[in-house]
């Protein structure tokens, strides 16, 4: 796009600009500018570079164009979707959606799982979510092969060391049933509770994502898609600390 000045002439770092943008978080950003794929004026960007009144930004050729409204949604996300926006992907969550305006999702949920997923066009409130050292956290209801009792959840709820030697923070977990529990995690590692599970000979059958920090998924039906209600809104910016764009 062209740089429409509503910034300052000291410009904006080309990895927030992005974000603003709504092309992705910061962190993709960076590897995005990283691989070549980010012109600034013609010129291959790198990290650091700033956006001035006047610049054209380009992405993998094409002119980024900034999106003015602020969008932040929920969207129940159904068993066999990836979460990328890679279109090269029949499984894509972003084909799935048919947004109208440029959105991603906030971190991802596997594809054999489903529920709660937040999608949205602000890169700086992705990060701010996704950053595992604020601690943020997600609840889960889990449907497992073996049978959960007291001394399985004292044991998840502790840490459990995974395959690869990495520890999971302490986290809460409660009984449903025999084979079902829940678990709020405040971190989010790769397939981290399936792991979790494998190290007590569990397989996960079933796996829910119910809540993202304040926001839960409730009533919201099997893919479909809401916008996120202002009180919602509010409060998850006062949960992160972060003031409004």
């Amino acid at each position: 796009m062209e740089y429409d000045g509503s910034m300052d002439d000291n410009g904006i770092r080309i990895n927030k600009y992005l974000g603003m943008a709504g092309i992705c978080s910061r962190r993709a950003s960076d590897k995005m500018i990283g691989d070549g794929k980010v012109k600034i004026d013609g010129r291959i960007a790198v990290l650091g570079d700033k956006v001035f009144p006047g610049s054209t930004v380009t992405v993998n050729g094409k002119k980024v164009t900034m999106e003015p409204e602020e969008l932040i949604l929920a969207f129940n996300k159904p068993v066999g979707l990836t979460c990328t926006s890679n279109q090269d992907d029949p499984s894509n969550i972003i084909d799935y959606i048919n947004h109208p305006k440029r959105i991603y999702s906030i971190g991802r949920l596997d594809k054999d799982s489903e529920g709660l997923l937040l999608m949205t066009n602000n890169g700086d409130l992705a990060d701010r979510i996704m950053r595992s050292r604020y601690g943020h956290e997600k609840e889960y209801l889990v449907t497992v092969s073996g049978t959960v009792d007291d001394g399985f959840l004292n044991e998840m709820s502790k840490g459990v060391m995974l395959d690869d030697g990495a520890i999971t923070r302490d986290c809460e977990t409660y009984y449903i049933s025999k084979n079902e529990f829940g678990i709020i995690l405040k971190q989010g590692l790769n397939r981290q509770i399936r792991r979790m599970c494998e190290q007590f000979d569990m397989n996960v059958l079933t796996l829910k994502r119910i809540r993202v920090l304040n926001i839960k998924l409730d009533d919201l039906r099997l893919g479909e898609i809401r916008s996120l209600t202002k009180d919602e809104t509010d409060r998850l910016y006062a949960m992160l600390k972060m003031e409004r764009q």
